[in-house]
């Protein structure tokens, strides 16, 4: 799809996104260096992360490491930092929503899910915030799910992470609201990533039970993403916004 909106504001602002090896984080790097931001891109997937900053014609800078390494993700952020200038604006994306058995799920499977969901945003989210703090303003956006809106099969421990992301997001958004950081929480539904099956029993089982008849897809979450990091979005802050054509409508 061509994302036709342009935010002046966006231009020359220096974005930090988790997770752009592919998907969803791919979508945004793409969107937002179609703004003019200059992007820092981080993935535990190298070829992947190739392949996005192959894609953008802009200032890109690409950093290698897995967000469960705290002090990996410090680093990397550090070294993204370095090159760009102070980060105004932090698409905390990184996740897998690997589906598993709740009645074989060990403790280290729990935490890892946990750590691979959850806890890297916090990190991310604390490394970022004085450069915001010192440039008066920036923007942190957290990539929730309506799985545990669904209570979808399989995927508890995913689930949980992901509806953790919604308190942490309202709280955090109220712990730097005084500084003008706004946070902000968007939730796909089923969304098209390059992994996505394209069986036609699948795509006719997701539209059926949404509300807009077509497909959710990655670059309709960017072109959220986008406009919410905007000035023009200046009062929207400490909330979820579920993108998922009306599926739970149904």
């Amino acid at each position: 799809m061509n994302l036709s909106n342009r935010y002046p504001s966006l231009a020359g602002r220096p974005v930090l996104i988790t997770g752009a090896g592919a998907g969803i984080g791919r979508a945004m790097a793409l969107a937002f260096a179609g703004q003019g931001a200059a992007v820092g891109l981080i993935d535990r997937d190298a070829a992947g992360l190739e392949r996005t900053a192959g894609m953008i014609d802009g200032t890109v800078v690409t950093r290698v490491a897995d967000v469960t390494d705290i002090e990996a993700l410090r680093g990397a952020i550090a070294a993204i930092r370095s090159e760009l200038g102070p980060i105004r604006i932090l698409i905390n994306n990184a996740g897998s929503d690997t589906r598993h058995d709740f009645r074989t799920v060990t403790p280290d499977y729990w935490d890892d899910r946990m750590a691979t969901n959850l806890r890297h945003l916090a990190f991310a989210a604390q490394a970022v915030t004085p450069d915001m703090e010192a440039a008066g303003g920036g923007v942190i956006i957290n990539l929730g799910s309506t799985s545990w809106m669904q209570g979808a099969a399989g995927l508890i421990a995913y689930g949980t992470a992901k509806a953790a992301i919604g308190g942490f997001t309202q709280c955090l958004a109220r712990d730097l609201g005084e500084t003008g950081i706004r946070v902000m929480c968007i939730a796909p539904g089923r969304t098209v990533v390059e992994r996505t099956t394209t069986d036609p029993a699948y795509v006719a089982g997701t539209i059926g039970r949404q509300a807009v008849k077509h497909l959710v897809e990655a670059e309709d979450i960017a072109s959220l993403a986008l406009f919410l990091c905007s000035d023009d979005a200046r009062i929207f802050t400490g909330q979820t916004i579920i993108a998922d054509g009306g599926h739970l409508m149904r």
